[in-house]
C-alpha cells in the first residue's frame, strides 16, 4: 500500500513524533537516525533531509514535546472557572500520578541537557514558562481572595520541584513511592502553599 504524500510540515511532525517515541523507548544516547526511519518505514536520507544531524533531530523533538505540553497547560489554565480549580487541575495533570505523559522523555532530557547547550535551552525554557504560568494563576487567586500566598513565584518553584522530584522517583524506581501517597503529598503541599485546609482541594 502506497504511503500518503505528506506536506513538508506534516512529514516533519511525523518524524518528530517518531523521534519522541524512540527516545522514550531507547534513551537519547542509544537512539539512532535509523531507529526513527525504521519506525516510519522511511529512509535514513529522508530523516537527514529534514534535520541533517541526530543532535538537531533530538533538539527539535524536545522542542516539539515542550510546545505540546505548554499548549495543554495553557488550555487547562484558560478554563472559565476559579483560579483554585484551574491550579488544582494543572498540578494534578502535570503530577507523575496524573495524566501527563512523557516523564521518561523529560528525565532523559534533563540528563542530556547537562552536556548539550541546545537541549538545555529547551528544557530551561519549558521550566521557565511552566513556573510563570503557575505563578500567574496563583496571583490571580490571591487577587480574587480565593486563597493567600505571599510569594506566588516561590510557591510555583516549590511545587515544580516537588513534582519533578516525584516524577524521578516514580519513573526511575517503580514502587518506591505508592502513587496514592505521592498524590497526597502533592495535595498537601498545594493546600499549604495556598493557606487552605486540605478539604478545600476536593470541594465541588
Amino acid at each position: 500500500m502506497a504511503r500518503v504524500r505528506l506536506s513538508v510540515a506534516e512529514r516533519r511532525e511525523e518524524l518528530l513524533r517518531a523521534a519522541i517515541g524512540q527516545i522514550e523507548a531507547r534513551g537519547v544516547a542509544a537512539v539512532r537516525i535509523a531507529d526513527v526511519a525504521a519506525a516510519l518505514g522511511v529512509s535514513n536520507a529522508l530523516v537527514l533531509y529534514h534535520f541533517s544531524t541526530k543532535e538537531r533531530l533530538v533538539a527539535a523533538a524536545f522542542t516539539y514535546a515542550a510546545e505540546d505540553d505548554l499548549a495543554h497547560l495553557h488550555k487547562v489554565l484558560g478554563r472559565r472557572t476559579s483560579a483554585l480549580r484551574r491550579l488544582r487541575a494543572a498540578v494534578r495533570w502535570y503530577a507523575p500520578t496524573g495524566q501527563a505523559k512523557g516523564w521518561r522523555l523529560w528525565i532523559e532530557g534533563w540528563a542530556v541537557a547537562l552536556r548539550e547547550p541546545a537541549l538545555r535551552d529547551v528544557t530551561r525554557d519549558l521550566d521557565r514558562q511552566w513556573k510563570a504560568a503557575i505563578t500567574e494563576v496563583i496571583a490571580e487567586g490571591v487577587a480574587a481572595g480565593e486563597f493567600t500566598c505571599a510569594d506566588p513565584a516561590g510557591a510555583a518553584l516549590r511545587l515544580t520541584a516537588l513534582l519533578d522530584g516525584l516524577a524521578v522517583q516514580l519513573t526511575s524506581y517503580p514502587g518506591a513511592v505508592p502513587r496514592s501517597r505521592a498524590q497526597q503529598w502533592v495535595d498537601d503541599t498545594l493546600a499549604r502553599e495556598l493557606g487552605l485546609a486540605g478539604e478545600a482541594l476536593t470541594e465541588r
